[in-house]
């Protein structure tokens, strides 16, 4: 019995942007009806590997073959031929349009001249049921829909376009652990209907839920393709980082004090409610709680953008009420929010300027003009104190990857040293070193005496990282746990699970 063509393979690629060179030697066979899983570190070469793929960059040497067949990927148009088809993070849809008008814009059916809005709405129900999602959906606008069902209709997008190859890239990290399980159902579905899946994700819990093989990428190599049985999460991460990892959390004496920041039964109407939340100087207290608990919202009203209805907020003993963030700010508070890109990032501006924004009056000279000089030095200063990986402050950020981008947004924090930094999902998205580096930098900023305030749903980060960890159930803080808690008893507390 001969063995089954692979649907897509590529061996030996390579390609070089200028002096970096992105992909060294890659190969990467991917088969119809499996779920293949590519990881690496944020740099390691993925991101290029699928626009090789996808047709958006084209290799400097190497072959494709698909279906058994050599064939050449210069433009995406190239990969629509052939079936390929990718689905990014965030839903690339238009608001305002139908599910049906989005899934066909471009390529609308037409009868007599005429869009035959009829047909496209009967072939977009068929591609719904096949998602299992309600026929419903067809004529609702998207900005009607989750963003975990927006991703569900880019991905019948993608299969109206009879997509033999389906890319996903990161397609979990903005769902919660419910949306998951849907988008699991999803690709279970279409990997039984023959269509060959290229899963990419940093969360490397969820690969053993759904991917059959995993592609390990480091300094512009596949290292190898592994059975997902052959594998375990911690084996993942060695590979990616190519080295051992320890469980180890160095010991830190955190020095007793009266706190810095003090949530005393802090509130507000319909989102939270008693929250009672204490740092001293030099700790690093974690709030952690299931996406929905409220931690966000709790955050978001220390730093000025809600503001709390009840309760009191001090800050070094004094009771504080920061209508904005440029209040909150005044008071020694910094934020790192968790959505970056939205709330956090000016993409195509340099480094230097994202570092700089919000801090020009005293980057400026005489409180008018911006010091050109100084930006560049404080700019320079924490690209060195934080290992950005860059050639120049004058990159644009949209050029970094995500963990470096990180801590770009980061470094804008640090500025002017906070007494209280508030840090929202601070890994979210990046990968194993990347996450590694920014909690060594979390650690130093405590041990230089600021008080860390660590907002996540995040549960291995906050063992890792916090010297006391208060869960946020419901709304409310309930249990406090040190630094020795099982994950089972966090999580129990968090869920709800110790009643």
């Amino acid at each position: 019995m001969t063995e089954e063509k692979p649907r897509l393979r590529l061996a030996g690629i390579a390609k070089r942007f200028g002096a970096v060179r992105a992909i060294q030697r890659a190969d990467f066979t991917v088969r119809a009806g499996r779920v293949h899983a590519l990881v690496g570190e944020n740099g390691a070469g993925k991101s290029t590997m699928i626009k090789i793929v996808s047709g958006a960059e084209t290799a400097d040497s190497g072959t494709i073959e698909f279906d058994g067949e050599p064939v050449r990927i210069a433009h995406t148009t190239d990969a629509i031929a052939l079936g390929i088809a990718t689905v990014y993070q965030e839903p690339q849809l238009f608001a305002e349009l139908t599910v049906a008008e989005n899934i066909f814009l471009g390529r609308e059916l037409k009868r007599t001249g005429k869009v035959d809005w009829a047909e496209q709405n009967r072939r977009v129900v068929e591609l719904l049921e096949r998602l299992g999602l309600p026929a419903r959906y067809a004529t609702a606008t998207v900005n009607t829909l989750s963003v975990a069902e927006q991703q569900q209709v880019s991905i019948a997008k993608a299969l109206a376009a009879k997509a033999n190859v389906l890319i996903l890239d990161e397609p979990s990290a903005i769902l919660t652990d419910a949306e998951i399980e849907v988008l699991f159902g999803v690709v279970r579905r279409l990997t039984a209907d023959g269509v060959a899946v290229i899963y990419i994700s940093h969360r490397l819990d969820e690969l053993f839920r759904i991917a059959d093989e995993v592609t390990v990428m480091r300094d512009g190599q596949t290292i190898g393709t592994y059975p997902i049985g052959d594998l375990s999460v911690r084996r993942i991460a060695e590979l990616m980082v190519g080295g051992i990892l320890s469980d180890e959390r160095p010991h830190r004496d955190v020095p007793d004090g009266p706190p810095v920041l003090e949530l005393r039964k802090l509130g507000r109407a319909g989102k939270f409610h008693d929250v009672d939340v204490m740092v001293r100087k030099g700790e690093i207290v974690a709030l952690y709680g299931l996406v929905g608990s409220g931690v966000s919202e709790i955050a978001a009203s220390v730093y000025g953008i809600d503001r709390a209805t009840s309760g009191a907020l001090k800050i070094d003993g004094e009771t504080v009420d920061p209508r904005s963030p440029r209040e909150a700010q005044k008071l020694g508070v910094a934020l790192l929010p968790a959505n970056r890109k939205a709330e956090g990032m000016f993409a195509f501006q340099s480094i230097a300027f994202n570092i700089s924004a919000g801090h020009l009056t005293l980057l400026s000279r005489f409180g008018v003009l911006l010091d050109r000089a100084r930006e560049k030095a404080v700019a320079v200063d924490l690209i060195r104190r934080l290992s950005v990986k860059t050639p120049s402050e004058r990159q644009p950020i949209s050029a970094m990857s995500g963990g470096n981008a990180q801590k770009v947004v980061l470094a804008r924090q640090l500025v002017e040293r906070p007494k209280v930094l508030i840090l929202a999902e601070p890994t979210q998205g990046v990968d194993v070193g990347a996450k590694e580096e920014i909690h060594r930098i979390i650690t130093e900023l405590a041990e230089a005496g600021t008080a860390v305030l660590v907002v996540t749903a995040d549960l291995p980060e906050a063992l890792r990282i916090a010297d006391r960890i208060q869960v946020v159930r419901g709304g409310t803080t309930t249990a406090s746990f040190g630094p020795d808690a099982s994950q089972v008893d966090l999580l129990a507390a968090a869920a709800g699970g110790d009643q």
